[in-house]
Formats: C-alpha cells, sequence, structure tokens
C-alpha cells in the first residue's frame, strides 16, 4: 500500500513539473510497456488534473497501473493532436480507444488528371496525387470543400463519363469538362488557385471569397455570406502546418542538444514513412565544447548501418564538427548520409507566416520546426535535472550555512497578507525535499490582527496557532522554518517557539538584498545570486507569497460582492436591491426617514423603524471599523518604540487567540 501511495506521489509530483506547454504524454506500467497516450493543450494543467477531483473507474485504474509519465512538447496543439494519432497506432495502447481502430486524420486530395477533382480521403497512396494535411479538424474540412465547390466550379462526380452531363452542370455548380464545355487549361487556373490557396498563397482567392460574403451580406442573402463565413473560418484552421506528419516519406532524423554546466541532454526526433516514429532523451555529462557534442553522440548512437537514415538535420552549432562527421560516416559504414545544419532558437516559437514561399522554402521550415521540437525537448529534459539536482544541492547547502543539524527536508514558509489590516490571512507553504508539497498548504484567518497593522504580532498569532496544533496532535515538525521578513519578524516568531519549547531552525529572508536573517544575530548571511540554497529560498519565499495574496484577494471579492445592505435586519436579496438602488451606500440609508424606507420597500411603519434602526447600528460599526484602521495606520507611522508598545499591548489577544486554536 505504501508502494502505491508513493507511486501516486511520484506520478503527481511528474505532473506539477511538466512544463506549461501543448504536447502529447505517455503512461507507462512497470514493464515499461505504453498503456495510454494522451494529447494537451498545456500539458501541466492536463496532467495535474488526473490527480484533482473524482475520476471514473477507467481513469482510476490508469493511475493505480502506471508507474510514470513521459511527455514530448509540440510547438502547437495541432502537432499534438497528430503526433498522438502517430504514437497510439505504434503502441496501441490499452487504455485508448479513439484512433485505436487503425482510423487516420483526414487529408484534402486533388487527384491527378486532366481535370482533377477534390476529395476528403484517410488514405495516402503514391499516385501521384497533391495532398494537403492531414487535419486532426475534419469538420473544418468538410465546410472548406464545401465552400471551394461553391466558389469554383469544378467536378465533383467520381468517375468523369464524356458525353454525359451530370445534375450539377445543370444547376451552374460545374463547367462540365465530361461534354467539353471547358478546356483543360481553364479548368486547371481554378486547380491551381486552390492549390495555392492551400499553400497559403492564395490572397486573391482569399479577397475573393471576402468581396462575395460582403456582396451577399448586401443583398440580404446572409445564408450564402454565412457560408463564406464558415469557410475562410474553416480555411484558418486547415492553414496551420505540421512537422511531425508529412506527405515526405523519405526517412530521417532531427538532433538537438541543450546544456547547463556539465549536464547535457541530446533529444533525437525519428520521421519514418512520413510520420514521427520515436523520439528518444540521452542524457549524458560532458565538459565538451559545444560544436563536438552532437558529432560525439553521433558516433556513439549510430552504432549500425542500418540505424543511419539517408537524411540527418543537426542543430547549427555541430558545424564545426561536421567534416569529421562525414570523414567518419565514410570510414565506417562507406557512405554518408546527408547532414544538414538548422539554425534555431530554444526560445523561438516558430510562429511565422508561410505567405508567398516556394516548396522548397516550406520544406525547410518543415525541418527547422522538427529541430526546434527537438531543443524544446531537450531544454525541458535540461530543466527536470537541474532542479533534481538543484533540490538536493541546495537543501545540502543550506544545511552548511545554517549549520543544521539534519537535512532540511520539509521547509515551512510564513507570509501575511492584508489590505489596510482588513482581511488578514497568514500563509503557511510547506516544500518536502526542494518541491510544494500542496497538500500541507495551509491558511489562517487571523483573530487578534483583524483591522490593524502589525505584521509581527500576526506572524506571532499564526506561528502560535500551527505549532500549537502540531504538538497537540503529535505529529511531525518541520526541519526549518522559514519567514517572510528581517531580524524583527524572526526573533518575534522565536520567542513564540520558545515559549512553546520547540527548537525549530528559523530563518528570515529579507527581501531588499535577499539576506538572511537568524535569530539574534548582529548581521546577515549574504549568499550569491546564483547559489542553490538562495534560491530554493526565494522559492519557497514567493511561493507563500503568492498564496498569501490570492487567499485575500478572494476574501476581497467575497465581501464585495456580499451588499452590505443584507446584514440589516428584514432585509433579502430582493429588498438589498431595491435599498441599494434608492441609498446607494449605508450611510444614506441610516440617514433617512422611516416613511421613505417604507415607501421604498412597501412594508409597515414599525419594520422600517426596524430597518432604519438596524442601519444605524451597522453604520455605526462601518465607522469604528474605519476609525481602528486609521488609528492603526498612525501607529504604524510612528516612532519604534510606539510600535514596540502597541505589539505589548496586544500580547493579551493573542494568548486568548492561543486558547482558540487549541479548542479549535
Amino acid at each position: 500500500m505504501t508502494n502505491d501511495i508513493d507511486t501516486r506521489e511520484i506520478l503527481h509530483q511528474t505532473a506539477l513539473n511538466a512544463p506549461n506547454s501543448s504536447g502529447v504524454y505517455l503512461w507507462r506500467n512497470q514493464e515499461g510497456t505504453v498503456i495510454y497516450v494522451g494529447k494537451a493543450k498545456n500539458l501541466k494543467n492536463r496532467l495535474s488534473s488526473y490527480f484533482s477531483g473524482q475520476k471514473d473507474i477507467k481513469t482510476r485504474m490508469l493511475i493505480a497501473r502506471a508507474v510514470s509519465i513521459e511527455y514530448i512538447t509540440t510547438t502547437n496543439e495541432y502537432e499534438a493532436f497528430l503526433l498522438e494519432n502517430n504514437l497510439i497506432k505504434k503502441y496501441s495502447p490499452r487504455y485508448n480507444i479513439n484512433l485505436k481502430d487503425g482510423k487516420s486524420y483526414p487529408s484534402l486530395k486533388i487527384t491527378k488528371e486532366d481535370f482533377p477533382k477534390i476529395v476528403k480521403t484517410r488514405r495516402v497512396v503514391k499516385d501521384g496525387s497533391l495532398y494537403f494535411g492531414p487535419f486532426p479538424d475534419a469538420y473544418a474540412l468538410d465546410v472548406f470543400i464545401k465552400t471551394l465547390y461553391k466558389l469554383y466550379p469544378v467536378r465533383r462526380c467520381k468517375t468523369m463519363r464524356k458525353g454525359t452531363a451530370c445534375m450539377y452542370y445543370h444547376i451552374g455548380q460545374c463547367k462540365a469538362p465530361c461534354i467539353d464545355k471547358i478546356d483543360k487549361k481553364s479548368y486547371n487556373q481554378f486547380i491551381d488557385e486552390i492549390r495555392k490557396l492551400l499553400e497559403n498563397k492564395g490572397e486573391q482567392t482569399k479577397k475573393k471569397i471576402e468581396r462575395e460574403m460582403k456582396e451577399a451580406a448586401k443583398n440580404l442573402d446572409f445564408e450564402k455570406a454565412a457560408r463564406l463565413r464558415d469557410g475562410l473560418k474553416a480555411l484558418t484552421v486547415l492553414q496551420n502546418q505540421n512537422v511531425v506528419e508529412t506527405f515526405d516519406s523519405a526517412d530521417r532524423d532531427y538532433c538537438a542538444f541543450d546544456r547547463e554546466g556539465e549536464m547535457v541532454s541530446v533529444s533525437l526526433l525519428s520521421v519514418r514513412l512520413g510520420k514521427l516514429s520515436a523520439h528518444e532523451i540521452f542524457r549524458t555529462t560532458s565538459l565538451s565544447d559545444d560544436d563536438s557534442i552532437l558529432g560525439e553522440f553521433l558516433c556513439a548512437y549510430y552504432d549500425k548501418k542500418e540505424k543511419v537514415p539517408p537524411s540527418i538535420f543537426l542543430l547549427d552549432s555541430a558545424k564545426d564538427s561536421i567534416d569529421n562527421l562525414k570523414q567518419w560516416f565514410i570510414e565506417n559504414y562507406g557512405f554518408c548520409p546527408s547532414l544538414s545544419l538548422i539554425s534555431v532558437s530554444v526560445d523561438d516559437d516558430g510562429a511565422k507566416p508561410y505567405v508567398h514561399r516556394t516548396n522548397a522554402a516550406l520544406t525547410l521550415e518543415r525541418h527547422r520546426a522538427s529541430v526546434r521540437m527537438a531543443l524544446q525537448n531537450a531544454r525541458e529534459d535540461i530543466i527536470r535535472r537541474s532542479r533534481k539536482k538543484c533540490d538536493k544541492s541546495a537543501m545540502e547547502e543550506l544545511q552548511r550555512v545554517l549549520s543544521l543539524s539534519t537535512l532540511p527536508r520539509r521547509i515551512e514558509g510564513f507570509d501575511i497578507a492584508h489590505i489596510g489590516g482588513k482581511f488578514p490571512v497568514a500563509s503557511l507553504i510547506s516544500f518536502l525535499d526542494g518541491n510544494p508539497d500542496k497538500k500541507n498548504y495551509r491558511e489562517l484567518r487571523l483573530k487578534t490582527t483583524d483591522g490593524l497593522i502589525d505584521d509581527f504580532a500576526s506572524m506571532k498569532e499564526a506561528v502560535s496557532r500551527r505549532y500549537t496544533r502540531l504538538l497537540n496532535e503529535k505529529k511531525e515538525l518541520p526541519d526549518l522554518l522559514l519567514i517572510d521578513g528581517g531580524i524583527g519578524q524572526v526573533n518575534a516568531v522565536d520567542a513564540v517557539l520558545s515559549s512553546l519549547e520547540l527548537s525549530i531552525p528559523i530563518a528570515g529572508l529579507a527581501k531588499r538584498d535577499e539576506e538572511i536573517w537568524l535569530p539574534h544575530a548582529h548581521s546577515p548571511i549574504c549568499l550569491p545570486k546564483h547559489s542553490d540554497a538562495l534560491r530554493l529560498l526565494q522559492r519557497v519565499r514567493d511561493e507563500t507569497h503568492r498564496f498569501a495574496t490570492s487567499r485575500n484577494q478572494e476574501l476581497r471579492t467575497k465581501e464585495n460582492t456580499v451588499s452590505p445592505f443584507l446584514q440589516i435586519l428584514h432585509v433579502g436579496e430582493k429588498r438589498a436591491k431595491l435599498l441599494m438602488k434608492s441609498f446607494s451606500t449605508l450611510e444614506d440609508l441610516a440617514k433617512a426617514e422611516e416613511a421613505q424606507i417604507a415607501q421604498v420597500l412597501h412594508v409597515r411603519a414599525d419594520v422600517a423603524s426596524e430597518i432604519l434602526l438596524s442601519a444605524k447600528q451597522e453604520a455605526q460599526k462601518q465607522a469604528r471599523r474605519k476609525k481602528r484602521i486609521a488609528k492603526s495606520l498612525d501607529e504604524s507611522g510612528t516612532t519604534a518604540e510606539k510600535a514596540a508598545e502597541a505589539a505589548r499591548a496586544k500580547s493579551l489577544a493573542l494568548a486568548v487567540a492561543e486558547d482558540e486554536a487549541e479548542y479549535s
């Protein structure tokens, strides 16, 4: 049972560490078999959703049998669609249903005939026809083809019978090449326009569709205008280009790498028969220069002649070793594959228009997109490796710098959020082994400082309530407590822990200069900006701030959406709206006459009198609250001596709050 829980926790952590980009993910069981393939517009959000809320039996079984999750990032969601299709065909995962039957996404085919026709097909064969796609959105393809038929009088019949005209000729939707009503050259001008439109070079055709749409709307033919509008929308969908499946059936590999220090991750994409059939990540450590890393990898990877494809596309950082690579292939295998260098950046999103490009330029762009995908996946792997390495080294550095007796595996952080003393919230977040442990996040609505500005007292209350509860419940204590603040906050918390007879190590991280303060220290600890330990403390501090601020905003939103009139006796939702419309504010209502209230709400005089009295009481409460906040603001701006006196005055209230927490 414990192993199952640990495995689920590892899977959940993998999901939380996934990137916020589109891609495909694969679940594997203990034998390494792929049991599910899925796609996602946002990998992190999609994978995290598997571990929240109630799931159906199929999903629960999937999670129970999985031991690892892998993912491949893509440039856009469209590529993820196609890559998912290819991988499902390849692995036939047990828990996939759609696309498992061998059905592929449809393509648009322009037949190779004297008078070509346009058809939707799911089979790509080498018959000389021109293919576009494949298109995951089959509905968009259908709409687009229908629009083409409305714009171009091309044939639709399966077999053209000479001397016999079909129905479409008689209703004016076909030029009838079957009865020689149009010559081959004129007919193929239509086909050429359609081809350019699909290659995103048909600007004139787009303008033609727009003109006809506007003309139809002007003539009140809204049905036709809507058809043309839908056709334009469908065209926009179809003009997305893909890199994971093409109609170029030549085998090829794409290779790129990324590094951080001595850590190197190499990503290899293999395209076979026009489809991305494999994606592999290779990890190593190397002190070699960037220009020799890919050369060293390829010599080790292509250990058999059968593995070498006709073409290999490489990141251009390998330019200095390209001649040595060519010589190595010739000496070992008697031939050299086509080695092409492609220049891309990990920050390049590839979002470039395909307008007015030759076929050669389009092909080059697809190769660039594939190398970019390989580079993105190498970068993601480096991030994963860096996170694991950094977390371990960060904890070890923290233990050394702070002189801790044990490795700080569990770190808890506190932060206070409020607006002018209103809605004070303390956030408690927990990090385990250098990563957020969200199931142990807590929020504390502060009781002793509501309406007051006193971060010292707020921090004291939060820490006292938290660790009094842990002591009473005999639960595990953290290895390190991080406070968002300087020496003042750290000493205040240390006093609370001392009163509880706890010896939890405490550190404060001051935002201004990122200084680390320990209790009763005369000077801070200053770490280098690139220190792993400092980065870990910053992550904890930033997460506490985010969590506290978001909760404070939720409370403010809730308050702002609840009408203050609902606090008044005899007033519900309907009456609150009437009062809001007539009096605007609670203060204005408190100054009104009973007769006005009775007239607005259509109530008796005695009810109006009770409503007025209740309104005056609520208005007085609000006034007192404002004065208290103003006084607190004044106190926060006085000397340190007055602030200390205010803190001592709240100590009694703090003790009461601790008692309440003990019995809550």
